[in-house]
């Protein structure tokens, strides 16, 4: 079974001067009334990569280490500039499946191997106040690192960490440093051990170069790569998260996929489509199964947030248990069909396709002309498209053809927003207030969208309960108001539509 730390934690080395015999006192810190001794450890780990050092180059870590209180498998994964996530398993020979299961998109086929021993001789200190509660863990590291590849080098250095307490106050670190920079240290240059091990103890790994293709800061093939680059980025990193249920990660994660994919169709002025369309392709199909459980999760929220504010003498029936009923079928095996989607060999091909296109981008010739030029006419063209969809839904009768209209009208306005704030680091200011423009627009059809979702699993609902000899009033309730949010959405969407189109968004995108 693993376990989850939050690590929020500085590391610092000596300055110019000779280095520090110890940590300097730290009883003068705002806040610490106790320096408590907790001796001192042994520690010897072994840490492990692919070959080329997908991990490392990734922030990301993997160690077997023995000694101290908390020995065993060690997986630290980047959440921001000193904080990290340490998911923990206990020791065994190979490393457990818990953990490398969560690396699987940035090693994919590859082979985890022994790559750098560090053995360290830590003495730990405890910063506490005057309830004793633990405020930092300060300690000194004598380290020794040894490549276990590459023909073997060695370093030996001194580096100091202060890692927060448990649920402690980021600030205090600001407090502690200030000490700490007062006795000579100053932040470590290495973002961890390892870090500092791999430039000390052997050759750098292969690069990973881009081919011919690369492009000034100021072309639309910069700016297009960039974003590319972004997106895909967020996909992976987010890929630990999402096979750990952590909140919102799925829906963040396939928003990504989203972007990756408008932005292959936006921009195909920049990005031969030749070469995008499969790989937008294999991206709407991992939107749509990453979809499956997200779409569920806001659907099952959205029928009990509108069931809580029916009164209770309306609630006739057992419709939260036929909602929990309900929410359970739907959701069963989900977990397990979602692990063994990123687990797959598509999902794994998707990313490497993502790759090759980022180091050997297909670029057409207007990549190399001025970005905010080209970025702007190709947000100018969705919009057109978007302003055609709009028409042709304000011209269809209410209905399910209206509500399957308005769904495309949807799907066009978020496209057009997300080649906006693609756009914007070009274009600037005007490309931001165009994306919220035109949001407005997608968030009002978004919850028209939800209704229409919302009334078909009411329908589902009511039947299963008719079927059960039990009341349907308040399904039946639910139902009709879901109907009248969907017709107050269609009657505000004309408004929205003219005050969007009443902005000179040609003249503000510099046309």
């Amino acid at each position: 079974m693993a376990d989850t730390v939050r690590e929020i934690e500085r590391k610092y080395e000596a300055g110019d001067g000779a280095a520090p015999a110890g940590l300097p006192d730290l009883s003068r810190a705002d806040g610490v009334a106790t320096v408590a001794d907790q001796g001192t450890d042994e520690l010897d780990a072994v840490y492990y990569d692919t070959a080329d050092h997908r991990l490392a180059r990734a922030g990301i870590t993997l160690r077997r280490r023995t000694g101290g209180g908390d020995a065993g498998w060690h997986l630290k994964l980047p959440v921001a500039p000193g904080v990290r996530d340490e998911i923990r398993a206990p020791l065994s020979p190979d490393a457990p499946r818990a953990l490398t299961d969560l690396v699987r998109s940035r090693i994919r086929r590859a082979e985890l191997t022994p790559l750098v021993r560090i053995v360290s001789r830590r003495e730990v200190r405890h910063l506490l106040d005057d309830r004793g509660t633990l405020l930092a863990e300060a300690s000194t590291d004598d380290v020794t690192a040894e490549r276990l590849t590459d023909g073997g080098g060695t370093a030996r250095w001194t580096e100091y960490e202060v890692e927060l307490g448990k649920d402690g106050d980021p600030a205090f670190l600001d407090t502690v440093e200030r000490h700490l920079r007062e006795a000579g240290l100053r932040p470590s240059k290495a973002p961890s051990k390892l870090a500092r091990a791999l430039t000390e103890t052997g050759p750098p790994a292969p690069e990973q170069r881009a081919r011919p293709g690369k492009t000034a800061r100021a072309t639309a093939g910069h700016h297009v790569l960039a974003y590319v680059r972004e997106q895909t980025a967020t996909v992976l990193a987010l890929d630990p998260a999402v096979r750990r249920g952590v909140d919102d990660s799925l829906h963040q994660m396939r928003v990504a996929t989203r972007r990756l994919r408008s932005a292959f169709r936006t921009f195909g002025e920049v990005l031969d489509r030749r070469a995008t369309d499969p790989v937008a392709a294999e991206l709407r199909w991992l939107a749509a199964e990453l979809g499956v459980d997200r779409d569920r999760e806001v659907l099952a929220e959205r029928l009990r947030d509108r069931l809580a504010e029916v009164d209770g003498t309306l609630r006739l029936g057992a419709v939260r248990a036929r909602l929990r009923i309900w929410e359970a079928a739907r959701g069963k095996g989900s977990r397990e069909r979602l692990t063994a989607l990123l687990d797959g060999d598509r999902y794994l091909t998707l990313l490497d396709s993502l790759d090759a296109l980022l180091a050997d981008p297909p670029l057409r010739p207007a990549a190399a002309r001025p970005a905010d030029t080209v970025l702007a006419a190709a947000v100018l063209h969705d919009y057109g498209r978007l302003v055609t969809r709009v028409e042709h839904a304000l011209a269809t009768a209410p209905g399910p053809e209206r509500d399957a209209v308005l769904h495309d009208v949807r799907k066009a306005a978020k496209r057009t927003r997300y080649a906006a704030e693609a756009a914007r680091p070009a274009v600037g200011k005007p490309a931001k207030r165009f994306a919220a423009q035109v949001k407005s627009v997608q968030t009002l059809l978004g919850d028209h969208q939800d209704s229409v979702m919302a009334r078909t699993a009411l329908r589902e609902l009511a039947v299963q309960a008719h079927a059960a000899g039990e009341s349907t009033f308040t399904l039946g309730l639910l139902y009709g108001r879901e109907e009248e949010r969907a017709a107050a959405a269609e009657r505000e969407l004309p408004e929205l539509w003219a005050e969007v189109s009443r902005k000179r968004h040609r003249e503000a995108l510099g046309e």
